[in-house]
């Protein structure tokens, strides 16, 4: 296991040629005060993207899948009505789990942007204490 924290690549997967080259961006520091990281807004930008992209991945998936879940038989004999029968309900899961895997991934993403918020509100704080501070040395 390498030492040191670790690093996020934005955009990257070393095992797939269809991913972007790493943009940079880290996990974050750990926070001292409890459990969690901080960010920096590039990588909370980023990361919002990302689970948007997947979400979308997901609800492409969730389009082919309906044809699973409205097979119909081949032929009119039993066996083939059971094979359809069986065909649906495996659609109907699958489309299930997408709705679940859709849900997760837009909350993800809700969430960064919920941090991308607070980020911009203490900037926004910050530079109006800064902004009443006297130029120049006192």
């Amino acid at each position: 296991m390498p030492e040191g924290a670790p690093v996020y690549q934005p955009g990257f997967n070393p095992d797939s040629i269809c991913k972007a080259p790493p943009t940079g961006g880290s996990y974050g520091t750990p926070v001292a005060e409890g459990a969690g990281f901080k960010y920096d807004e590039a990588t909370l930008h980023e990361l919002v993207k990302e689970w948007n992209a997947l979400a979308n991945e997901y609800a492409d998936d969730l389009d082919q899948a309906r044809a699973i879940a409205v097979a119909r038989p081949p032929g009119r004999e039993y066996a083939s009505g059971g094979n359809a029968e069986i065909t649906q309900k495996s659609g109907a899961a699958l489309e299930d789990a997408l709705r679940h895997r859709i849900a997760y991934c837009k909350g993800m993403a809700s969430k960064y942007l919920t941090a991308l918020g607070k980020y911009a509100t203490a900037e926004d704080h910050a530079k109006t204490v800064i902004n009443q501070l006297p130029e120049g040395i006192a």
